[in-house]
């Protein structure tokens, strides 16, 4: 079985070139290529499409709009593909919903790879977007907005290590604590705030809001 995929970008050489690129691996199959966020959500809402990629800036409707009405109205999963890597689009497509968030120069195996991933299940972050929200979070997290009456200390301690980029494995060691305690208390986290994974938590340590 074929993972079934979506292009929305309002450049036409870049969606047919990257569909003739996505074509040519087994596993895909491009269904459509569309110019804007609208006709995006539109083809969704009617067809099963397994991933969207969607670029960020498209006229009738952008991509970070657009992420939030396919998360929300189809079982679509939104990856955007952009060569924007504004902090402002990267923190608002997350929030919204997307799974994924690849510059257009990504070497195309890994733009395969990330999609795969994102097809399983996973949320997939490039390097250089991570590392932005990581110093975006690093200059704020003293500041965290979130409501600490609703976790305990341990558990603020390790969202505010999140928020800092630290994996599972540097958190045990900053805490003092085995890596499966720290899995334990991030499934708790997550079941307070019913977010999806660890890039959502750091989102809300930094806004206070669940989105």
């Amino acid at each position: 079985m074929r993972i079934k995929l979506l292009i929305a970008d309002d450049n036409s050489f870049i969606r047919e070139g990257m569909k003739i690129i996505l074509t040519t691996y087994g596993e895909f199959e491009v269904l459509e290529t569309v110019s804007d966020g609208k006709e995006a959500v539109d083809y969704c809402r009617s067809h099963e499409v397994d991933i969207a990629l969607i670029d960020v800036r498209m006229p009738n409707m952008n991509g970070v709009e657009a992420t939030k009405l396919l998360t929300e109205t189809t079982k679509t999963k939104p990856v955007i593909l952009t060569t924007f890597d504004d902090d402002e689009y990267i923190l608002d497509a997350i929030k919204n919903g997307a799974k994924g968030y690849l510059l257009k120069n990504t070497d195309p195996e890994r733009i395969r790879d990330a999609l795969k991933s994102v097809y399983f299940g996973n949320t997939v972050m490039q390097d250089v977007v991570l590392e932005k929200i990581k110093a975006n979070m690093t200059h704020t997290t003293h500041k965290t907005k979130v409501d600490t009456s609703l976790f305990t200390e341990r558990e603020m301690d390790i969202m505010a290590l999140i928020a800092k980029g630290f994996s599972n494995k540097a958190i045990s060691k900053e805490l003092f604590i085995s890596e499966g305690t720290v899995a334990n208390y991030i499934t708790s986290i997550l079941n307070k705030t019913g977010l999806e994974h660890r890039t959502q938590i750091a989102i809300y340590y930094l806004t206070g809001s669940v989105v």
